[in-house]
């Protein structure tokens, strides 16, 4: 908004209050409603109870920041006279900003000292979050996630060029790939896990979790098997060049519609030619997370006998006989979940990833940094929350008085900073193991504790999404308004409770770990 419009005051404004001549005030400024009335989605009763006043409080009872960020240049004719322009400055968003709601941010963002972080941190968090604040503000990823709508290429393409695709892979080789941007600029050999954590925290801040996923989740678990195992290396560089450029995309079909989780049981074959120059892949797969719109699938088959022996990985590119259709699930058809059948499709036997009969290594490979993953996002998610409460008890009164001076709300508040700190100080400490360790080692060393963290984060994020659901109230489950991040998060929750290992699986895959650790000596009974 231009510094030079022109000034009201109060009982200029005061004059312009009728139907067919509406002004309101809002953040001390000045908007002309007269013809928008008409089209407001409450109806133009409810500013004509407003008309010629501050009507501030009311607004911002029943709509988002954004709203007004939306109308601004079509609505807004000047300010009140004698406002300072540099206070009513600080009322714009400003792309790129941290939070300055308390605990909406980890801890060395709210100015606390931390060895995890240092400036090449600082700087990375807020190029992300501009590029998202100017590519996907909340108003068009909330739009985008409520049509349905799949990310388009040329959003893949941006990210790709912005470094954000290859921050999702994490460290590695695939950052000295020709042509692979780099986060932010940050050097191969300088980017390590607390830096791929903060790629994946601000995707999350989005507060659409079908939309998120469709921005690569795909690429962050199909993706590394074929830079890792690919035996071809010109292969696995030309696949990762053009899938961290954005050029085309990728996606993990593990799961057949009839073993689920029983992996070791999957019923897709792969049967080599006669030639012995191909496999012809036949089955199905399915909710395979961005396989609706993907060119390549990282696909478990069937190659030898019964049970985990007889599986191989191969890459399978989208071609004759590959076919994909949507699957509706909780959340958003954003997200690209699919079924995915192979008919005789043919696939060079150069596209075997590992050995035959050796794809389970390839599958249980993966795994931490999958589960690692949905957990960074899981959390930030929930951290949204707390910071949407937060918002939302400070602004909304009843009885006379904001949310927040109630004492159960503040009770519940407490209860989800407490909760979602202590998970984010935990997932901390599990990244520091792994910037530390080999990946061999981590494979060894935390395959348990992040069990056991995955299972914490949601488990606490069940909390808070409840929790969160009655401070907003019926606004919680209304898809649109004031409680639409808070709706979108209780629809998708139970994703990341599922998906990567159920909490079930998680909590005893984690005991079982620590069996092996247990010491069979007299000094461990009690």
């Amino acid at each position: 908004m231009s510094s030079d419009m022109k000034t009201y005051s109060r009982n200029e404004v005061a004059q312009h209050n009728k139907d067919g001549d509406c002004w309101i005030i809002i953040d001390n400024r000045v908007f002309d409603v007269t013809k928008f009335a008409r089209f407001h989605p409450g109806g133009k009763w409810i500013l004509l109870t407003v008309a010629g006043k501050d009507a501030t409080e009311e607004f911002y009872a029943n709509h988002r920041a954004e709203i007004l960020q939306k109308y601004m240049d079509k609505l807004c004719i000047g300010t009140v006279e004698g406002v300072d322009m540099a206070e009513l400055s600080k009322t714009v968003p400003v792309p790129g900003a941290i939070s300055q709601v308390p605990y909406a941010e980890s801890n060395f963002w709210e100015g606390f000292t931390s060895r995890y972080y240092d400036e090449s941190h600082l700087a990375l968090r807020s190029a992300v979050r501009k590029f998202f604040d100017k590519e996907l503000p909340l108003s068009e990823a909330a739009a985008q996630d409520e049509a349905g709508k799949e990310p388009s290429l040329e959003i893949y393409q941006k990210m790709g060029q912005a470094g954000i695709l290859s921050g999702r892979v994490g460290p590695g080789d695939h950052l000295k790939f020709p042509g692979v941007a780099t986060p932010n600029g940050i050097p191969p050999e300088k980017f390590t896990y607390f830096h791929e954590m903060i790629v994946h925290e601000e995707l999350s801040r989005l507060g659409c979790p079908g939309l998120i996923d469709g921005l690569g989740a795909g690429m962050i678990i199909g993706l590394p098997p074929v830079i890792r195992f690919a035996k071809d290396r010109a292969l696995a560089q030309r696949v990762g060049t053009e899938v961290l450029q954005g050029k085309k995309r990728i996606c993990l079909a593990i799961t057949d519609p009839g073993a689920g989780s029983d992996v070791a049981n999957i019923n897709c074959t792969a049967v080599k030619t006669p030639c012995g120059q191909f496999y012809i892949v036949n089955g199905v797969k399915k909710w395979i997370t961005n396989g609706n719109f993907c060119d390549y699938f990282t696909t478990a088959v069937r190659t030898g006998g019964p049970g985990m022996g007889g599986i191989s990985m191969l890459l399978v590119e989208r071609s004759e006989g590959l076919t994909t259709t949507k699957i509706k699930t909780s959340y958003s058809p954003a997200a690209g979940t699919a079924y995915v059948f192979y008919d005789n499709v043919k696939v060079p036997v150069g596209n075997l990833l590992g050995e035959e009969n050796q794809g389970f290594r390839c599958i249980m490979d993966n795994f931490n940094h999958e589960r690692w993953m949905i957990v960074v996002g899981v959390n930030r998610g929930s951290r949204l929350l707390v910071e949407e409460c937060f918002k939302w008890a400070s602004q909304r009164k009843v009885f006379g008085k904001p949310l927040l001076e109630q004492p159960v709300i503040r009770a519940k508040l407490a209860n989800m900073i407490a909760q979602v700190e202590a998970v984010h100080h935990w997932i901390e400490n599990v990244t520091l193991q792994m910037c530390e360790m080999s990946h061999k080692d981590q494979a060894l060393k935390l395959a348990g504790p992040i069990a056991l963290l995955k299972l914490q984060s949601t488990r606490v994020s069940q909390f808070v999404m409840d929790e969160a659901c009655q401070i907003f109230g019926g606004r919680a489950i209304t898809r649109t308004g004031m409680g639409q991040v808070v709706e979108r998060f209780q629809r998708a929750n139970k994703f990341g409770a599922i998906l990567g290992g159920s909490e079930e699986i998680m909590a005893d895959l984690g005991v079982r770990q620590a069996m092996k650790r247990f010491p069979k000596v007299a000094s461990t009974r009690l």
